[in-house]
């Protein structure tokens, strides 16, 4: 469902080339998702290859992540891992959302309802283990790193930017904020003239709300997270004012008069106390062109000039073996 933190999480408008230099940890699920929602086309069927398998994701790795590098950025996606316990419900709702809307999306196609079509059709987005896992195999010809995650995959990444392994978390889920990310970076993913970058500072939001981060936790808590339903009405800005005025979680609930569904300490560890990789290794290879061409090209019918445009965009990405080239030359 993602935190609705936006009223009380400040963002700031940052360009491409302000990220020149730095390493960008993507969450995976998070980024490949948004491919497979946009990445469609007028009636929101998906782009696929002539066997009938979905390649949106693969488009939107392959054309976005080759910008990024070309723009001197260094991207390296963090997959999740096992959901924690506390996620079955929220999966058990969005597979229901996206079930219903593939109802909805098929019925509009079949009245001719183009616009309705793609609202439904983006709903019923899904990322199967196969997408998953065609998208590892991808990135790995591309030369270009990914971690596997324990469990949450910002977790991981919000752990690999707090050690200076990465500059920022790139995500459109405020939740890692809460895991402890000092920066994170929305719409990176988004393509258009209406797409707009942001950059969001932990520091800064704990500032402007009169928070530590352990509140921040409590009221995403009241406002409900992937681990636990919210109480009904509050919202960021209500859950923020209650938590300032009481304290913290228990006492707001206590004033309240209400209960939760599970125990916020529970929730309170998720954010705390995750469980993380350390000796994960980040590291930009070359591209493999051969390989490149025969999984897209061959097996998925991508355009061989398009690949290979592409691949003269990750060729950049590949300083050590560039300054031994000089070196030896």
């Amino acid at each position: 469902m993602g935190l609705k933190f936006r009223d009380i999480a400040s963002a700031h408008e940052i360009k491409l080339n302000e990220l020149k230099g730095k390493t960008v940890a993507l969450d995976a699920a998070n980024t490949i998702y948004q491919f497979l929602t946009s990445i469609r086309q007028m009636d929101g069927t998906p782009l696929m290859d002539h066997n009938g398998n979905i390649t949106s994701h693969f488009s939107g790795i392959l054309y976005r992540t080759s910008s990024l590098v070309d723009k001197g950025i260094k991207p390296v996606y963090v997959f999740d891992g096992k959901p924690h316990l506390l996620k079955k419900n929220t999966q058990t709702d969005r597979r229901q959302i996206r079930e219903e809307a593939e109802i909805k999306w098929k019925e509009a196609i079949d009245e001719g309802r183009i616009e309705d079509a793609r609202k439904f059709a983006v709903r019923s987005s899904r990322m199967s283990s196969g997408i998953v896992e065609g998208s590892k195999t991808l990135l790995e010809l591309m030369g270009i790193p990914y971690i596997q995650a324990k469990s949450e995959g910002e977790a991981q990444a919000s752990f690999m930017v707090e050690k200076g392994d990465a500059w920022i978390v790139a995500s459109q889920d405020y939740d890692c904020l809460l895991f402890g990310a000092p920066r994170m970076l929305k719409n990176i993913a988004v393509r258009g003239p209406r797409s707009r970058l942001e950059i969001i500072y932990l520091n800064e939001v704990l500032e402007e709300n009169g928070l530590t981060r352990e509140q921040l936790i409590d009221v995403a808590i009241l406002v409900g997270t992937d681990f636990n339903q919210g109480i009904k009405g509050v919202g960021a800005k209500k859950g923020r004012n209650l938590v300032k005025k009481h304290g913290d979680v228990y006492s707001v609930l206590k004033h309240l008069k209400t209960d939760m569904d599970v125990d916020p300490q529970e929730v309170r560890d998720i954010f705390l106390d995750h469980d993380f990789i350390e000796d994960y290794e980040v590291k930009w290879d070359k591209p493999d062109r051969d390989g490149l061409i025969d999984f897209l090209c061959e097996k998925h019918d991508f355009s061989v000039d398009r690949v290979v445009g592409a691949l003269d965009k990750l060729k950049k990405l590949n300083p050590a073996q560039k300054s031994l080239e000089q070196w030896f030359g």
